[in-house]
Order: structure tokens, then C-alpha cells, then sequence
């Protein structure tokens, strides 16, 4: 018998979502194939709802 926790401690299937933005190291933001912000396209924002990278926590202690 499987315990109902681990049914939401450990994902079943890996997760296999692309998105439609990098970060840019120069310019410190995430931004679209084109060059745009990636904050700027307001599909894309309702779509995942946030654009957040890890650089903020690599590039400041107090993150």
C-alpha cells in the first residue's frame, strides 16, 4: 500500500514545459526570442503568470 502522501511528495512523471524565454546575463532579464522582455509580452504573462529566474538569488546574498 502506497501511502496518500507521497502521492504529492513525488511528482509521477517529470515535468516536460519549455519556455519561451532565457535569461539574458547582459541585461540581467528574461527575454523572448526577438529580444523583447519577456515582461512585456501580456500572452505570455497570463499564460505562466510570472517570468522569475534564479539569477536574483546567484546574484544577491540578502535574496
Amino acid at each position: 500500500m502506497r501511502p496518500f502522501t507521497l502521492n504529492y511528495a513525488f511528482p509521477r512523471r517529470p515535468s516536460t514545459v519549455v519556455t519561451p524565454y532565457h535569461f539574458d546575463e547582459s541585461r540581467q532579464l528574461n527575454v523572448l526570442p526577438d529580444g523583447r522582455p519577456a515582461v512585456s509580452d501580456p500572452d505570455l504573462l497570463l499564460a505562466v503568470g510570472t517570468t522569475t529566474s534564479t539569477a536574483g538569488s546567484q546574484t544577491h546574498f540578502d535574496d
